[in-house]
């Protein structure tokens, strides 16, 4: 297991290098250029200068998260086709600078949705909260107002650029069914993935967040069936998931690990995270500890040691503890906490593993 670390960017980032540097067993960030809008190519000079000041600091630019794509490749309109070519172009000059992974999603309209950006929990900490019933009598305006123009540092998948056309784009989608989502998909991975083995890139989707249909939009990476089919829409060890804890866990149903040992070599990037899961379906996040959420973390690092996991892995999100002034889920404390629990855990796991191949093959020369 390789740990990563998301970081914004000077000037968008209450984290700093220096200080990620500092944490155990971190070897790169997770990265994007973050005034790019979805569509955009990504000039050459800024990737070079995030790779130098990530070089500066010893860090790598392995995994990107994210290459946003753009909406109409996701509805699957005319105009898809050079935004494609944008991103083929793009993932030609990220290879340039070493990277392996990306990172991107398909979610409609909104990348991630939540009702509250510091729900206070019992120990006085907050984190990113979602009620349901609240979701369901709340039109999408509401909720832009409420969660998007909060902030003070930006938060990708609700850019104001991308917000400012929530009516057309709802218009848009009106009638557009989860059968058109993965037609269009596939369309869209048929263009990339040749381009993505040329350059020895992995693309990996993340899960819809959470994982089922908010304001009627349709979700469609939300579990194991619909992976199983992801892969095979084009059968590539380049077609990937970035297998997300969190955002998978917001459904229980959804076995976790079952799905670590299943897609294994698909995975090239796993966010682990833990989510308390409520019986009205309301969802918080909480610190990475087992017993502190719905997945149990302890098993999921577990069956990622079970299969020899090899790719890279960050905390994801993390509450706001210690008075932090962060940006919501990404504060350095509780995520640089996750990372030390999961690093226990991993240690433990490996060496029970080693353990146990000694032991078969004691048994194995007697």
């Amino acid at each position: 297991m390789r740990m990563v670390f998301r970081w914004y960017g000077e000037g968008n980032d209450t984290v700093t290098l220096k200080q990620i540097k500092q944490i155990p067993g971190v070897e790169g960030i997770v990265w994007a250029l973050h005034d790019r809008l979805p569509g955009e190519e990504w000039p050459m000079d800024k990737i070079m200068a995030y790779k130098a000041l990530a070089d500066s600091y010893g860090l790598h630019l392995d995994v990107v998260e994210s290459v946003n794509v753009h909406e109409d490749i996701k509805l699957g309109l005319p105009t898809r086709d050079a935004l494609i070519g944008n991103y083929k172009r793009t993932i030609g000059k990220l290879a340039k600078v070493g990277v392996k992974t990306i990172c991107y999603n398909f979610m409609p309209v909104f990348d991630w949705t939540r009702t509250e950006l510091y729900k206070e929990m019992e120990d006085g900490s907050t984190a990113l909260f979602f009620e349901k019933a609240r979701i369901e009598r709340m039109t999408p305006e509401e909720l832009v107002r409420e969660i998007a123009l909060r902030p003070d540092l930006s938060m990708p998948g609700w850019e104001p650029e991308r917000l400012e056309r929530l009516g057309p784009l709802f218009e848009a989608y009106k009638g557009v069914t989860e059968e058109d989502l993965w037609s269009h998909l596939q369309y869209f991975l048929e263009q990339i993935i040749p381009v993505a083995e040329k350059h020895d890139i992995k693309m990996a989707i993340h899960p819809d967040d959470p994982p089922y249909s908010v304001f009627g939009l349709p979700r469609i990476i939300t579990g194991q069936d619909n992976i199983r089919r992801l892969l095979k829409l084009v059968d590539s060890p380049y077609n990937c998931v970035t297998l997300c804890s969190g955002s998978l866990g917001a459904n229980p149903a959804n076995d976790i690990p079952a799905m670590i040992r299943e897609f294994a070599d698909r995975i090239p990037f796993a966010h682990i995270r833990n989510v308390r899961v409520h019986d009205n379906s309301d969802f918080i996040e909480t610190s990475h500890r087992a017993s502190d959420g719905t997945v149990d973390i302890v098993e999921v690092v577990r069956a990622y040691s079970d299969v020899g996991f090899t790719g890279y892995a960050r905390p994801d999100h993390g509450r706001h503890i210690w008075d932090e002034k962060c940006r919501p889920g990404y504060g350095l404390y509780d995520r640089a906490l996750g990372i030390m629990y999961l690093w226990g855990v991993w240690d433990l796991a490996q060496r029970g593993k080693r353990r146990a191949d000694g032991l078969r093959a004691a048994e194995s020369s007697v």
